[in-house]
C-alpha cells in the first residue's frame, strides 16, 4: 500500500526526517542527504524530488537524470572518504519515496563484507562533525 504524501517524511520535511538526516544540497532532480547514523562514515541519502514514483515509472529522462546524481554522489564520497566499496541501497517496502542509500564500506570497517545495517546506531557525532562532513561532501559535487 502506498504511503500518502500526508505521511512522507521526505515529503512533509518532518521531525522524523530531521531525527535521521541533515539535508546536503539539491541536485539535479534530488534532494541529497547525510545519514546522522555514520557507522558508516560518509553515508548519504539521493532522495527524488516527487513522491509515489517507482524506479521503473520513470521516462528515460528522469532516470537517467536520477541515476546521474546517484553517480555524482558515489564520485563525491569516493573522492571525500576514500572507502574500499560502495553500497547501494534502493528499497522501501513502506515508504512509497524513491531513495537510494549510497553506503561507503571500510574493509577494516564496520559491516564490511555483508549487507549494510539501515539503522546500526553506533555512532552519531556533534553538530560541528556533521558541519564539516557535509562541507567537504559540497566541496566534491
Amino acid at each position: 500500500m502506498p504511503t500518502p504524501v500526508s505521511e512522507c517524511s521526505y515529503c512533509q520535511k518532518n521531525e522524523a526526517l530531521d531525527n535521521l538526516m541533515i539535508k546536503i544540497t539539491d541536485l539535479k532532480v534530488s534532494e541529497l542527504f547525510l545519514f546522522k547514523e555514520q557507522s558508516y562514515t560518509g553515508r548519504l541519502n539521493v532522495v527524488y524530488k516527487d513522491h509515489g514514483v517507482e524506479f521503473h515509472e520513470l521516462t528515460d529522462e528522469q532516470r537517467n537524470a536520477f541515476m546521474e546524481d546517484v553517480a555524482i554522489t558515489a564520485k563525491a564520497i569516493a573522492k571525500v572518504f576514500n572507502p574500499d566499496k560502495i553500497n547501494y541501497g534502493a528499497f522501501s517496502d513502506k515508504l512509497s519515496h524513491l531513495h537510494f542509500h549510497i553506503v561507503p564500506k571500510y574493509a577494516d570497517g564496520y559491516g564490511f563484507g555483508s549487507v549494510f545495517e539501515m539503522f546500526p546506531n553506533r555512532v552519531k557525532l556533534t553538530d560541528a562533525e556533521y558541519e564539516a562532513l557535509i562541507e567537504k561532501v559540497k566541496a566534491a559535487l
